[in-house]
C-alpha cells in the first residue's frame, strides 16, 4: 500500500495521497538522510553542473538542522524499492539580495514565504508525476504550517525540462535572463497557496 507517513508534529501531519504504484512519499525520517543527501548532490553536480558551493548548499549537507528541525520546515521524500529517489522541501527563508534583485527580496521576505527547494527526482523515475504531487503536498504542508503569505520558488532554466515544468504550475515573477547582464540566469516564480482542504487559492499575486 503506498501513503504518506506522517512527521512527529501536527504541523507535519499529511493526508494521503495516490503515487504510482511501487512508490511510497513520506515525511523524511533521520534514516532517509543519507538517501535524500545522495539525490541531492548527484543533482547538483550532474544536472545543476555547479558542483558543491558551501553558501549555496548548506542545506544538503545538514538536512536535518535546515528541515528537519524547524517547526515550519519539511523535507519529503519518495522511496521506490526502499531507495530515495526523489526529494522536495520546504524552508522558512525568502529569497536574499543580493544577489537576487532587491525587489524580489522585498516581495517574498523570510518568515512569511514558504520557499519550496530541493525538488529533486532521479532520471530513471521521472516522468511518473512524482514532482508535481511532490509540490502538492508541499504547498499544503506550508498552508497548514500557519503564517506564510506567499509560496516561492526559484528555478535554472538551463536544466532541461525545469522550465516547462513550473510554467505548468505556477507564475513568472521575474526571469533574471531579461535583466541587464542577465542577472543569475535563473527565474523567478510563485505559486498559489492551497487554500483549505488543499484547493489551490484562486488568485497569486
Amino acid at each position: 500500500m503506498v501513503s504518506v507517513i506522517a512527521g512527529a508534529t501536527t504541523t507535519r501531519e499529511a493526508p494521503a495521497r495516490r503515487v504510482p504504484a511501487g512508490y511510497t512519499l513520506r515525511t523524511a525520517t533521520a534514516q532517509d538522510i543519507g538517501g535524500a543527501r545522495a539525490v541531492m548532490l548527484d543533482t547538483v553536480y550532474r544536472d545543476l553542473r555547479s558542483g558543491y558551493v558551501p553558501r549555496w548548499h548548506a542545506d544538503i549537507i545538514d538536512p536535518e538542522g535546515h528541515y528537519l528541525l524547524p517547526e515550519r520546515c519539511t523535507l519529503l521524500v519518495v522511496l521506490h524499492d526502499g531507495e530515495v529517489v526523489a526529494t522536495g522541501a520546504v524552508r522558512d527563508r525568502g529569497p536574499q539580495a543580493p544577489p537576487n534583485p532587491q525587489w524580489v527580496a522585498d516581495r517574498f521576505p523570510s518568515g512569511t514565504t514558504a520557499q519550496l527547494c530541493r525538488i529533486y527526482v532521479r532520471p530513471e523515475h521521472r516522468r511518473h508525476g512524482l514532482a508535481r504531487v511532490l509540490v502538492r503536498e508541499l504547498g499544503e504542508f506550508a498552508a497548514r504550517a500557519g503564517g506564510y503569505t506567499s509560496l516561492y520558488l526559484h528555478t535554472d532554466p538551463s536544466v532541461p525540462g525545469a522550465e516547462p515544468f513550473w510554467r505548468s504550475m505556477a507564475r513568472e515573477v521575474c526571469d533574471e535572463r531579461t535583466l541587464p547582464g542577465g542577472g543569475q540566469g535563473i527565474v523567478h516564480f510563485e505559486l498559489p497557496m492551497p487554500g483549505p482542504g488543499g484547493a489551490s487559492a484562486p488568485n497569486v499575486r
